[in-house]
């Protein structure tokens, strides 16, 4: 468990779940994590509408600045092209990537990106969510916290 650690962060999410990313900062809070969060949510909307100026000048300069980037998971996570982006451009700066099941969500489906980079995948605990944004574990749970079954590794020939 963390002692009164600040992390850099990056939630990624869908902005029908911004009122989950207080609730996720809480709940990891007393678990001596302190999250500085440079997400993209309410509050600190743009005006922006190009996505290739989005992407460049908004949204990357947030993730470079973390260094961890936070999946939020929801049923609509999996079909947002957004939180895809983010995904891998995190895995292309070689940041640490962990899902966390949003609280209350069983077992929708996860983002491709999210299931094919991801170091760690933790239920809504606040002591899994805190080792897994720290780097102590690398477990894969289910939403109730229980182990996930074996996922599949690609393997790619030398």
């Amino acid at each position: 468990m963390a002692e009164n650690i600040i992390s850099n962060v990056f939630i990624s999410h869908v902005h029908e779940d911004d009122e989950g990313l207080g609730k996720l900062k809480d709940l990891v809070k007393p678990k001596g994590l302190h999250i500085k969060d440079s997400s993209i949510h309410s509050g600190k909307e743009n005006n922006a509408s190009d996505p290739d100026y989005i992407k460049s000048q908004i949204l990357a300069p947030q993730i470079d600045w973390a260094g961890v980037l936070v999946v939020y998971v929801t049923p609509t996570t999996k079909s947002s092209t957004w939180v895809d982006w983010e995904i891998e451009y995190a895995h292309k700066q070689g940041k640490r990537i962990v899902g966390v099941w949003g609280h209350g969500d069983n077992n929708c489906d996860l983002p491709d990106a999210l299931k094919n980079y991801a170091d760690a995948m933790v239920g809504w605990h606040g002591d899994s969510i805190v080792d897994a944004i720290v780097g102590t574990s690398n477990d894969w749970e289910n939403p109730d916290g229980s182990e996930c079954a074996t996922r599949p590794i690609k393997r790619y020939s030398c």
